[in-house]
Parts: C-alpha cells; structure tokens; sequence
C-alpha cells in the first residue's frame, strides 16, 4: 500500500488540517494522534526549579499543564519560549555536551486523539528530502529526531557509524519518512497534495459555526494515468508548517536571470556530474555566507575548480554562522571560515594620479585568478571577497562585484551560485501571508520577518479568524531541536479547547478524517 497514493475524502468538518509534512508536522501529528508526555515518577531534571515546578502536578500531562508558568527562567538558544521548554525536557543539558536522560515518558491515549490531516508535496520529511545527500547536518544526530524513537537506535539498526554525531540529509529523510510509519501516523498523511488557498468560510443561518476552507490539488497516479484531483474541504484549525526552503532569495540584480546565474546547490551538483566543472574550468562564484555557500565552496574547491566567494558581511562579524559554530564538532566549516579570513581580495592602490585627483572617473578593474592567487597561498584557487555585492552579471559571463566602499572589480566566472537563503511559499493565502509577518509591510521570511505568533500557544496574530497557528521556521525556528516546541504549543492549546468544551479544536463524533486507497 503507497501511502504517498490516497485519497482525500473530508467528512463534514475537520477539527485539524496541518499544511506541510516536515519535521514540525510530523510531530504535531504524534502529539494529536494520542501520544501524551508525563514526567516519569522515577526521574530528574538537572535544573532543579524546573523539576520542582514539573513534580507540583506529576499527575497532570505537559499537555494538561501551564507552559507559561513551566516556562519562567528558563532560557535557550531559541527566542521561542514553550521551545526552550521542551528542548529542555527531551535533551536537558545538552548544549553542554550532557547526555542526561530526558525525564519525560510517553503514554499512547488513544482517548486524546485530536483527527487531523496533514497535506504535503512529497513524502513525510518535507524539504529534507530535497537536500544535497552527502554534507553532514548542521544539527547533532540527537538535536534531529522526534519523540519516541531515537534516531542514533534507528542508525544503528541500518548499521552505520555516526561520524562525529551528525548524519547526512538523506538519512534524516529517511527517519522521518520511517517515523510517520512507526508511529502509525500514515493515515493521517494526505501527500502528492499542493494547498492553493486557505480562507475564512463564513458561518450559515443553520448554525454551522465559521471556520476555514482549504482548497488544492492531490496527484494521482496510476500504471496508465496521471492526474492532479482538485479537492476542498472546511476546517476547524489549520496549522501553517510549510518551512521556508520553497522558493530561493533572489539579488534583485542586472543578469540574474542568464543560465550560468544558478540559485541551488543542486545546480552546481548537477554542473559536476555533467563533468562541467574541473581545475581547468574558470572560477565558481559562490555568493552568500550561510552553511549552503559553505557546502558549495568545498564541492568546487574538492574538485580544484577555482572559487570566487562574496558575501555582505565581515569575516569577524559575531552574526556570521561560522563564528557561532564550535570548531571541534564543524570541522568542515570550520576551514571555510578559513579560508574566508586568509584568502581575502586586496585590490591593487589606486595610480598616483588617481589618488592626487578624487574625483577623477574610474572604472572597475578586471581581475584574473591567476594575478591574485599564487601556490603559495594558504588555500589556492580560492579568494573571497568580504562586504562585497554582485552589481551585475553580464552575458559574456563576467561578473562586477562592488565593496561597501564603492569600488569595482569585474571577474570572469564560469557559473555563480546565488545561495543567500529562501522564503516560504505562502501563495494560498492572501496577499502570500504577508499581512501575518511582525512588519505587515515586508514579505516572510524566516529570519528578518517571521509570522508573529502568541509565544505559548502558536496562534497567529493577524490572523482573519480564530483557529489559524503557524510553527516551524515560519516562526523562526530553523533548527529541528527547536521546532517540536511550536508543536507542543499547538497540541496543548487544542487539548485545552477540548476541556473547555469548545469542542472545534477537538476530537468530535462525526468529525472524522478518511484517507483512503486510491
């Protein structure tokens, strides 16, 4: 049975659809199929006003529980509050390199089961499944996996070490694929799914309360066939956990748009598979200074084809990745950042009688990679250029890069890799979500414009109506470590509803969610 074929058949209304089937929908789809967490009678927490707040109620599930108050003097490497929380529950300590047991214990109770569907492009996993298979992950192996099944156990069964306790993309896709299964989460997993709009539905005079209509399409596929099925169907709650690796961040720039201008790592990938790319070849401009560039700058320099590197920021500057990263466990982009700071362009002076006349025309000098790298260099074939911008990219290949100060060096490149990150694809929603953003002017981006979420229950600000949560890096949060939180604050706020008798976040006879073989 392909789970990835099914189809989508709503009865009536659905408590809960959540739109996105990675990591953050995978675990709020654990937490609302009846997998409930309890501090176990028999453990601790290294934080002691935290274990002594959890042993006030040990009866009571997290779920059941005040986060907020939980959540009081806590603090993390994440702004989310209720993520600071349960990071701390499932791996106390561990940004200091503490293996604590987590003190928490899972009982499935099948009487808590919220019904809920989860829509999705592709298979469980989202955007991991799309990610280059052999770099190491950012993350720990054990800051990736999901409650209930450890990931290193899962590794270890596939019988495979885990250098430096990271695993590769393609594994972590794996897993969350493997997850959903064991977790016998599959039948609440609609994938083949593209949502093209989400808007309120007005009550009627029968007395059909208001909620939300989720609309798009479904492929199907068969021996013979191969269609997209439109389907529609209302919602109580719908939970927004889309990430933001959809669409590629874009310069803005003259010539961004000619075939050599490429905007993921799969190009370059592509590029030396078709055996483009060699020593010979002229240099890879790389243009960004996140951990995709990083990749890419030691995919190219592993195959001797000579780097350009440009990025806005300083070598130095505290808000870079690198500097963040400790070097023992990055090693890797531990010597990018190396190179960065070694390798640095140093434009020739200008000629006396420039310097003896400012204001006399200059314009950009050409530079070759033979005249400003030598074998004796540090790290040869490669030369970045800090707090510089691509102004232009020309036709015949050339690229003009200009420093914060104004000045101007064309070089000559044989492909140019825009990697300055991603935004999500909100087009379902009006106005692509941009009304729901901490500035209603500024489309979303994960970083400098998250959607603006209450802290301990993930509903949405401006939303149009009641019931509409957003988690995951919509909110900010790029790390998986990070993420489950937003889903605890979800499932707790629906169980919540569920106490107060306001049964629309709920479980509900006659609300049911039917997945079936297509």
């Amino acid at each position: 049975m392909d789970r990835h074929d099914k189809e989508i058949i709503p009865e009536e209304i659905l408590p809960v659809v959540i739109i996105g089937n990675g990591p953050s929908g995978i675990c709020l789809s654990y937490l609302l199929s009846g997998y409930t967490p309890y501090l176990s009678p028999e453990a601790s927490h290294p934080n002691p006003l935290l274990h002594s707040k959890l042993r006030e109620q040990p009866h009571l599930s997290l779920l059941e529980q005040d986060l907020e108050y939980l959540c009081e003097g806590l603090e993390g490497r994440s702004s989310n509050p209720v993520a600071v929380l349960f990071d701390a529950l499932l791996l106390p300590d561990s940004d200091f390199g503490l293996d604590h047991s987590s003190p928490l214990e899972w009982r499935y109770e099948p009487e808590r089961a919220v019904p809920h569907l989860v829509l999705g492009k592709g298979p469980p996993g989202g955007a991991w499944h799309a990610m280059e298979g052999s770099m190491l992950t950012l993350s720990l192996a054990n800051w990736m996996e999901l409650p209930g099944l450890k990931l290193k156990d899962w590794m270890r069964e596939k019988r495979r070490n885990v250098r430096n306790d990271r695993a590769t993309p393609t594994e972590i896709a794996s897993y969350y694929q493997h997850y959903v299964s064991q977790m016998s989460l599959e039948q609440n997993f609609a994938c083949g799914t593209t949502v093209t709009s989400v808007s309120r539905q007005p009550g009627d005079q029968e007395a059909a309360p208001p909620c939300w209509r989720v609309t798009g399409l479904q492929r199907r596929e068969g021996e013979e066939f191969r269609e997209e099925v439109p389907f529609s169907m209302l919602a109580h709650n719908v939970v927004l956990a889309t990430g933001t690796h959809d669409i590629p961040a874009r310069l803005g720039v003259d010539g961004e748009s000619l075939p050599h201008v490429c905007h993921s790592f799969w190009e370059l990938e592509a590029a030396i598979s078709r055996g483009e790319l060699d020593q010979s070849s002229d240099p890879v401009l790389v243009v960004g200074a996140g951990l995709t560039a990083a990749d890419a700058v030691l995919a190219a320099h592993h195959l001797n084809t000579p780097v350009y590197h440009a990025f806005r920021r300083s070598v130095s500057d505290p808000g870079l990745i690198f500097n963040q990263l400790p070097k023992l466990l990055y090693p890797e982009y531990h010597k990018v950042h190396q190179m960065m700071i070694q390798q640095q362009y140093e434009p020739d002076p200008p000629p006396p009688d420039h310097a003896q006349n400012l204001h006399a025309p200059s314009g950009p000098s050409s530079l070759s990679f033979s005249s400003s790298s030598s074998s004796s260099s540090s790290y040869p074939g490669y030369l970045s250029f800090p707090r510089y911008r691509v102004a232009a990219f020309r036709p015949d290949r050339k690229c003009v890069l200009e420093s914060d100060s104004g000045r101007r060096t064309v070089v000559q490149i044989s492909k140019a890799l825009v990697l300055i990150g991603a935004h999500p694809n909100l087009s379902f929603l009006k106005d692509n979500g941009r009304t729901l953003g901490v500035n209603p002017e500024e489309p979303i981006t994960c970083r400098r414009n998250p959607v603006e979420v209450d802290p301990f229950t993930n509903k949405v600000a401006a939303a149009d109506g009641p019931g509409l949560y957003a988690m995951g890096p919509l909110v900010g949060e790029n790390f998986v470590r990070f993420l489950k939180g937003g889903a605890l604050a979800i499932a707790s706020d629906l169980a919540k509803t569920q106490r107060e008798g306001g049964g629309r976040g709920a479980a509900q006879t006659g609300s049911e969610v039917r997945v079936l073989d297509s």
